[in-house]
Formats: structure tokens, C-alpha cells, sequence
């Protein structure tokens, strides 16, 4: 069965409801041990859209490494991180949420831009300014939303890249953070880094495991 690309339906329907700048929400990083949760806020100009923009969990790396410049260049785009800190204080629901308050606070001063966001999942962040709609599988259905997921992914990807270079061993140039087989393996062989999230089970038992045999 063919996949059916994200469409401006969701966006059309705001503008006719009387919005008059709409934004896409996303985040990436709920489900990975280790780094930040990442959100990306887009506007796209309706008579500029990138062509090929889909699902960013769908799209090869290549095609969203071509994708994100071109996102850049012909959109709004906002960028924000929850910290591993504020995703164990919070929990990782509420730290997504921050992080998609702060992407979309991101891209502007002017309490009207966006006047409408379209945010990825079926809750809505609580700290946002205007209106909001909750669409479930929204990067598979609305151009916004997966322009945001694109930029998200990309952003986040490149930074654990990063990430790996200063704590070699753990596989998050190619897993993101993710619990990996090899990503566990080396939580037990190197231990815990400073970037791996404490709240979440498999490094929460480690830590435990390490307190529960220190004389």
C-alpha cells in the first residue's frame, strides 16, 4: 500500500478559521538513554514548500540532509533543546513539551508569530502562547509538522555525532542515544557519562547496581 504524503490540508483549515501564521511542531528524542530531547518550530511559505518533504522517521539520512538546507532557506525555522537534567526532573513528556514551547517562543518576540501551531502528538504543551491543535501522527500528515520533524531529527542526530567524539564507545554516532545492543554493552563495560538520562530504567538500574555493591 502506497504512503500518502503530508499535504497543507491542517494548514488551509487554520487559515480559514482566521490564523494567519501557522507553525509545525516536532520533537525527536523521547526514547533514547542519552543527550537532549530537540524540538523544531517551522512557518513554511506556502508558495515556497521544499518539495519531498515526508515523515522524518520515513525519509533516508541522505534525503534529510538535503531536505534540511533547503528547509532553512525557504521557511521560519526555530530550534530548542530540553537538557538531560530538566528530562529527569520533569520526566520525558514534560521536557518534550518544554522543548517545543521553547522552539516555537524561538521564532519571534511578536506574540502573533505563530497565531496557530500544529503540534505532532495527541497533547498539547501547556506553555504555549495562542492557539493549538494536537494532531496524532502529524509529521505523516501535515507539510509543517514534517518540516519540523526533519529539521529536529538532523539537529539532533548531528549533535550526538558530536556527543560521540567526546565519549567514544557507546555507538552514538549511529544509534542517537538509542538502547542499542551495543549501546547497553558499553553502559556496563564504560559506565555511565554525564549525557545518559538517570531516570531512565537501563541506566537507573546500572547506577543502582554500582551504589548496591559499594562497601
Amino acid at each position: 500500500m502506497a504512503r500518502i504524503p503530508p499535504d497543507f490540508s491542517f494548514e488551509t483549515a487554520a487559515l480559514a478559521r482566521g490564523a494567519t501564521c501557522i507553525a509545525g511542531v516536532d520533537e525527536v528524542g523521547r526514547g533514547p538513554l542519552a543527550g537532549p530531547v530537540t524540538a523544531a518550530a517551522v512557518i513554511l511559505d506556502p508558495a515556497r514548500i521544499p518539495p519531498g518533504l515526508g515523515d522524518s522517521k520515513a525519509l533516508s539520512s541522505a534525503k534529510r540532509d538535503l531536505l534540511y538546507p533547503q528547509i532553512l532557506a525557504l521557511a521560519r525555522v526555530s530550534v530548542a533543546h530540553a537538557s538531560v537534567e530538566e528530562i529527569d526532573a520533569l520526566n520525558i513528556l514534560r521536557a518534550s513539551h518544554l522543548a517545543m514551547e521553547r522552539a516555537v517562543e524561538g521564532l519571534g518576540a511578536d506574540p502573533a508569530v505563530p497565531d496557530h501551531c500544529l503540534i505532532d502528538g495527541n497533547l498539547l504543551p501547556s506553555g504555549l502562547r495562542g492557539r493549538a491543535e494536537a494532531i496524532v501522527k502529524g509529521d505523516a500528515r501535515s507539510l509543517s509538522i514534517a518540516a519540523a520533524s526533519i529539521v529536529a531529527k538532523v539537529v539532533r542526530d548531528r549533535l550526538m555525532v558530536d556527543l560521540a567524539q567526546q565519549h567514544p564507545g557507546y555507538g552514538w554516532e549511529v544509534n542517537a542515544g538509542y538502547p542499542t545492543k551495543a549501546h547497553l554493552e558499553a553502559l556496563l563495560n564504560l559506565g555511565v557519562t554525564p549525557w545518559h538520562r538517570r531516570s531512565f530504567r537501563p541506566v537507573h538500574n546500572i547506577l543502582y547496581q554500582d551504589k548496591s555493591v559499594t562497601p
